[in-house]
């Protein structure tokens, strides 16, 4: 057999000896030794001699070479093959950090967060939807490769009976068989297929919103340049600016000025579902003795439509807004950093 050096390997089509040989110098000289050990005599010193004449072996080869023998190791047994951290520890130790990394992300598909990447422009609503007939394990192993805000919109979409378990085995995952990829790369390319024939949505008022709140210098300015061109769509942005869950992010001094401005009663009837940040703001800047009779008022109230809450809401936020312009309070409109 013909001497395999530099660019051989790369240019020649492997024989089954020849990627044999690439995997056993793959895995490292003690597991290569077990296999060895199994071979005939003949068998031994063909492989032996292909090992010792190959040289500037190419990633392409030895991916094609591990990949080849997975599949045939596939076929034969009823195992999904070794580990990533088993080969990752004995492609290190043969071929050096860089190669590994690069022959395992090809292996295990790595490449397929690109793909995912693309998934950010659909509804969450839709994705979860499209992927709600899948089993919980596939839910799980979707999610793994999505942005994290984005996965936990799509997990609040998912049917409410199966978000724990969805979320408990995104948590319990470590490595992903490749046969388990290959299931996610198909249902990625159904669901990008399917997604080619959906329009896009975006929330383009709350974005509107928090980049103007975000502006460092004349921000009112915008605002009234924008009310010029189109004053309901600058209502609906001032809106969503003033939106009611930023109350929990002021201080106790403009939470103290807010409840001396607005009665108890409205506050009552906003907090009816409130998240527990903004009940503990607003329970937090009172006298205990009001936090406990306000608590009560709370409860006398008994149940409130969604309807009522929201129309409470929004006529606080217009007098909070008020506040505002009249230069009385300042407000923080997002979570801005801190630094002490």
């Amino acid at each position: 057999m013909a001497d395999l050096n530099n660019n051989d390997v790369q240019e020649a089509v492997l024989s089954p000896v020849e990627q044999a040989a690439i995997v056993l110098l793959s895995i490292g000289e003690e597991p290569a030794a077990a296999v060895l050990r199994c071979l005939e005599r003949e068998e031994l010193i063909e492989l032996t001699q292909v090992m010792s004449r190959m040289s500037g072996i190419k990633v392409d080869a030895v991916k094609n070479s591990i990949q080849k023998f997975f599949d045939d190791y596939r076929q034969q047994s009823g195992l999904h093959g070794a580990s990533r951290s088993y080969l990752k520890r004995s492609l290190d130790l043969a071929l050096g950090s860089e190669i590994a990394n690069s022959v395992l992300n090809t292996i295990y598909g790595d490449a397929i967060r690109p793909m995912m990447a693309r998934l950010q422009y659909a509804s969450p609503k839709w994705l979860a939807d499209y992927i709600a007939a899948e089993h919980v394990q596939m839910q799980a192993v979707f999610l793994a490769f999505l942005p994290p805000a984005l996965a936990g919109q799509i997990i609040d979409a998912l049917p409410e009976g199966s978000r724990e378990m969805v979320l408990l085995n995104l948590a319990r995952l470590e490595e992903i068989d490749r046969d388990l990829l290959t299931e996610l790369e198909e249902l990625v390319q159904r669901c990008l297929s399917a997604l080619d024939t959906q329009s896009a949505t975006v929330e383009g008022v709350r974005q509107a919103a928090d980049i103007l709140n975000r502006l460092p210098n004349n921000r009112a300015t915008m605002v009234e340049l924008l009310r010029a061109h189109d004053p309901d769509v600058v209502s609906k942005i001032e809106m969503s600016m003033y939106d009611f869950f930023i109350l929990s992010k002021q201080t106790e001094q403009t939470i103290t000025r807010l409840l001396d401005e607005i009665p108890l009663e409205q506050w009552a009837i906003a907090l009816k579902g409130a998240e527990p940040a903004l009940r503990d703001a607003l329970l937090g800047a009172m006298p205990k003795r009001q936090a406990q009779s306000f608590e009560d008022l709370m409860k006398r109230s008994g149940p409130v439509p969604m309807s009522r809450i929201v129309q409470t809401r929004q006529e606080i936020m217009a007098q909070v807004k008020e506040l505002v312009d009249n230069g009385e309070i300042e407000v923080q409109l997002f979570a801005e950093a801190t630094a002490e």
